[in-house]
């Protein structure tokens, strides 16, 4: 069995944050949505897997207060604090897999880029799914961003599993409602193309 966990520390203990295929140098879509459906500027937002992202920064820049960033991997989070210097006191960072994450407190904003695609069996995604309904409030936004169909089959040498509108529909069932599906074209470090399909559901 995979241990998820030191997957992805060997990874970012072997690459730079920015040699990795999904790196974003600024992660224009996931603002743009979460600044669309977060409440106000302190709304508890978490982005689930973002270790080594930039999209906290973009947030924190916006004057949003209540960040969180969960990762599986130590080194990702690392870098981010590291980077953000005397900044990253004011982020909760968050050291689990999300799988077994136990929320302390409940998120207005739940933000997934490149997560939940890499869980290609049901258990697994019933255990995210059930960390999900936990964490999220009533009325509060989901942002999933995963493989399109015909986006890549594999990532990080791990198989994954590709979504559409009526796949996120199923996954996700009658507590979620798809507001928008829309389309992204991401560009790795070395100028290979990915297709992202970005979700924006609200729970009901």
């Amino acid at each position: 069995m995979l241990d998820r966990r030191l997957h992805w520390e060997t990874i970012y203990g072997e690459r730079k944050p920015e040699d990795v295929s999904w790196f974003q140098e600024s992660p224009a879509l996931s603002l743009q949505l979460i600044k669309g459906a977060a409440p106000s500027k302190d709304a508890r937002i978490i982005d689930v897997g973002g270790g080594a992202s930039r999209l906290v920064d973009a947030l924190a820049a916006e004057g949003f207060t209540g960040l969180s960033v969960l990762d599986i991997s130590g080194r990702a989070l690392s870098h981010s604090r590291d980077r953000l210097g005397s900044r990253a006191k004011k982020i909760s960072w968050i050291e689990s897999d999300v799988a077994a994450f136990a929320p302390a407190e409940s998120y207005d904003v739940w933000h997934d880029r490149a997560v939940f695609h890499f869980l290609t069996e049901k258990a697994e995604r019933d255990a995210y799914l059930g960390v999900l309904r936990r964490s999220l409030k009533p009325g509060g936004a989901l942002i999933l961003a995963a493989f399109a169909p015909d986006g890549p089959e594999r990532c990080s040498g791990l198989p994954v599993r590709r979504y559409d509108a009526a796949l996120v529909r199923e996954t996700f069932g009658p507590g979620f409602k798809l507001v928008l599906e829309t389309a992204e074209t991401h560009l790795t470090p070395w100028k290979t193309e990915q297709r992202f399909s970005y979700f924006l559901l609200k729970r009901n």
